[in-house]
């Protein structure tokens, strides 16, 4: 079993379900950016994204836009990215770490090598928004020999049949896009439809699935705990980093946590 379906297992143990959290390294500067992981790390995170900053983020919204542009323009390349993660690793061994990037930045540096760096770094898998089921063969080929995790996503327009060949083509999560269009934190969300449509997930597939884009409230984290098995926080989390508002930041890591406690 791998460190991200051990995970979940363990969290469904104690009755809870999965916080996913998402920063971006290098926004609004490197140094506030890694203060900022060890803040959300350490008051509750039990899945890490790690944010790969690139130049055209198709599915991200405004705030996380932002984030990508500022840490181009800080410098912030893939060796920082890696970097932040090995530092990470040193303290906190046991919390899986993902890294979301686009396909891109694969493709440039090489499967093979992208795999290599990824797994020395201590990053136990990928997110990948723009990479579809059917052409993620290549990448999952590199991936073996160093036993990283995709994880790919699924949306409310998914039909059955394609959701199967999402869970098939993912390793241990599925990441299921809460509603069409980009990410953003959002008042409120259509909770029964997308209910209905983890359900159909779950009708064809097993493995463990979490919601994201727009969930911004304990009361959304609580109820998606009820059907979901975790829940992925991104632009609230990365607006608190930009405002370098740590206390609030680690006030909501909490507040959300306590959300996906369903015993």
């Amino acid at each position: 079993m791998g460190k991200i379906r051990e995970r979940f297992e363990n969290l469904k143990a104690k009755g809870e379900r999965a916080l996913v959290s998402y920063l971006m390294v290098g926004y609004p500067d490197y140094e506030t950016s890694l203060k900022a992981f060890h803040t959300v790390l350490e008051n509750g995170t039990d899945i890490l994204e790690i944010g790969f900053p690139f130049s055209d983020p198709v599915a991200d919204g405004p705030t996380i836009q932002l984030a990508h542009e500022v840490a181009l323009k800080n410098g912030i390349r893939s060796e920082h990215v890696f970097q932040l993660a090995r530092d990470l690793r040193e303290k906190f061994r046991d919390i899986p770490f993902l890294l979301m990037t686009y396909y891109n930045p694969i493709f440039r540096i090489g499967h093979e090598r992208f795999c290599k760096l990824t797994k020395e770094s201590g990053i136990d898998g990928f997110i990948v928004p723009d990479l579809p089921p059917e052409e993620c063969e290549p990448l999952k080929e590199a991936m073996k020999p160093y036993d990283l995790s995709l994880v790919l996503l699924a949306s409310p327009t998914s039909t059955k049949e394609r959701l199967e060949l999402i869970c098939k083509k993912s390793d241990e999560m599925v990441y299921f896009v809460s509603v069409t269009g980009t990410t953003g934190a959002r008042g409120e969300l259509p909770l029964e439809n997308i209910k209905r449509k983890v359900e159909l997930y779950r009708s064809v597939c097993e493995k463990p699935v979490v919601v994201g884009f727009g969930v911004s409230k304990k009361e959304h984290a609580r109820s998606i705990s009820e059907f979901a098995n975790g829940v992925v926080v991104g632009s609230l989390l990365v607006k608190l980093t930009a405002e370098r508002k740590f206390e609030e930041l680690t006030a909501k890591v909490k507040e959300l946590k306590e959300g996906t406690i369903i015993k």
